[in-house]
């Protein structure tokens, strides 16, 4: 099972990948036609600048001509969408044009400017000085005129275009993702759910007969304490059963001592483990109140001792301590196990993930849901060591803290 969740991270990388191949290459092409049209507005700035240098030729000549006037006026006066200015040599602002004044009491002439809108002149030309945009104009062997001029406002819009038409890829592509993501939860919880329910109802019958059988057994001759220990396990089959049955409802909060719970779990674990596994179990002084679910959360401890005996083998060491942090009353299960890579510090609490030839790899994901969706706590890997061990960490929220 570990295999698909492997396949699954490589495809989630090619996704990304590949999603961001194309966004780049959507960017490459829609900048690219930004650049052609921004060259575009420099050639219809060139020939600007080309009739303003005629018109000041003609201006000079002893016989102007009427047409060619009428024809370079023409072309200054088409452009409509291009804010410009032109000044001379020191600086000094001789035209402008399709530029949004503040001060709309003027009647647009440059000598009838008001204060304000000569000061605003002046910053745009500050602004426009530090770009690009300015063409030279060779008026006479001394004399020169500059045209400095903005991008239209349609080229600001399809700069701008690129990048808002990414955002909304990126919102809809987010909201597609969550939403499939809920939906997909919800049916694993469905047939988590269906799964344990039925496991509940399938126990519930040989769980009956063998209490059944106990009550007969004393008759029988079998040893009182044999009897007592067998008893023990039958009524531990009845509790899970009882747990299993909890799943997909609510289960009833009670106020109780982490330190009491996680002590009966490893306490019952204790006499089911091999001798060659030692099992320390360390509470801190105290009580660690918290609103709890007894009955699950030992469920979710002999989870833990469960993995951890499985990883650690033939023998080794479990340790089981509890103690309160930053409002919180922490439990951590250690082992000196076989580990688990960084890697797949989240992939263990998916559905199906084992390491194992049996199971169903449902324990840590049940665990999980136990933790953090009946008791608002939070369940993780905390460090892990290939070949050395593994180190899981509970943290439920103390009730006195709240």
């Amino acid at each position: 099972m570990a295999g698909i969740y492997e396949l699954r991270r490589y495809g989630k990388a090619a996704l990304l990948v590949t999603a961001a191949a194309m966004v780049a290459l959507f960017l490459y092409i829609s900048n690219g036609l930004v650049h052609d049209l921004s060259m575009q507005e420099r050639d219809r700035m060139e020939i600007w600048a080309d009739a303003t240098k005629q018109i000041i030729n003609i201006g000079s000549a002893d016989e102007p001509s009427a047409v060619d006037l009428d024809f370079l006026l023409g072309i200054i006066e088409r452009n409509t969408t291009i804010p410009v200015l032109l000044t001379d040599d020191e600086g000094n602002i001789l035209q402008y044009r399709n530029l949004d004044l503040p001060d709309k009491s003027g009647d647009g002439e440059f000598g009838e400017l008001s204060d304000a809108n000569l000061q605003f002149l002046n910053n745009k030309l500050s602004e426009l000085s530090s770009t690009p945009n300015v063409i030279h104009i060779v008026i006479a062997p001394q004399t020169m005129q500059h045209l400095y001029y903005e991008d239209s406002t349609l080229l600001k819009r399809l700069s701008y275009y690129p990048y808002v038409q990414l955002l909304v890829m990126l919102a809809f592509i987010a909201v597609v993702y969550f939403a499939v993501l809920s939906t997909k939860k919800a049916e694993q919880n469905k047939v988590w759910v269906g799964l344990s329910k039925e496991t509940a109802h399938q126990l519930g019958t040989p769980i009956s007969s063998l209490m059944a059988w106990m009550e007969l057994l004393p008759d029988m001759g079998v040893d009182s304490d044999t009897v007592a220990e067998m008893n023990k396990d039958v009524n531990r089959l009845s509790m899970i059963a009882s747990r299993f049955s909890k799943i997909g409802s609510r289960p009833k909060m009670e106020m109780c001592d982490l330190n009491a719970v996680a002590g009966n779990a490893a306490s019952y674990m204790s006499s089911r483990i091999s001798p060659r596994i030692s099992l320390d179990v360390s509470l801190c002084d105290g009580v660690l109140e918290v609103s709890a679910c007894a009955p699950l959360f030992e469920w979710v401890m002999e989870n833990l001792i469960k993995n951890a005996v499985d990883a650690i083998g033939q023998s080794g060491r479990i340790g089981v301590t509890t103690f309160s942090e930053n409002g919180m009353a922490v439990v951590e299960v250690t082992d000196s196990g076989k580990g688990i890579a960084r890697k797949n510090f989240k992939t263990v609490f998916n559905p199906g993930y084992t390491t194992k030839s049996r199971g169903w790899g449902l324990g840590l994901t049940l665990a999980k849901r136990i933790v953090e969706q009946y008791h608002g706590g939070e369940i993780f890997v905390k460090d892990s060591t290939v070949g050395a061990g593994t180190t899981f960490r509970i943290e439920l929220p103390i009730v006195s803290a709240l």
